[in-house]
């Protein structure tokens, strides 16, 4: 399982990164931008699913880490603390591994999502979409 735990850390690195840049410690609390893109909101969605899995100890020691990592975003030595709370979680919680694995895109997979024209919109999945002029959105 240990070799399983460093891959997985390893293919999250990118997404970690950037989801800590984008977000920093907000990462807990916000939920997914549109702003934002997809690699971040991946990274948050693991960032997030590792903070439910730890007791109040643990994520206050994930907090410091994307603290500092946000903080220095040059310092490898910062993010390499993330990926280590990380791999701390994965190794205290078998189910964790899997669902972090389901978070991140098959190896290889590239999506190409192309909008052409005037209030156009594209993404791979989108909630609510709305253009147009005097538009009203009613629940």
């Amino acid at each position: 399982m240990s070799g399983e735990i460093a891959q997985l850390v390893e293919s999250a690195g990118p997404y970690l990164t950037t989801a800590v840049s984008a977000y920093g410690t907000a990462v807990f609390a916000r939920a997914e931008s549109a702003a934002v893109d997809t690699t971040a909101n991946v990274g948050r969605r693991i960032l997030q699913a590792v903070w439910r899995s730890r007791d109040d100890r643990g994520r206050a020691e994930l907090e410091t880490s994307v603290r500092e990592a946000a903080d220095a975003p040059a310092d490898a030595d910062a993010g390499a603390a993330v990926r280590q709370q990380i791999k701390r979680a994965l190794r205290e919680d078998a189910e964790l591994l899997s669902e972090l694995a389901r978070l991140l895109p098959a190896a290889g997979e590239t999506v190409n999502v192309t909008a052409s024209g005037e209030r156009s919109i594209a993404a791979k999945t989108i909630g609510t979409a709305v253009t147009g002029d005097h538009t009203t959105i009613r629940p």
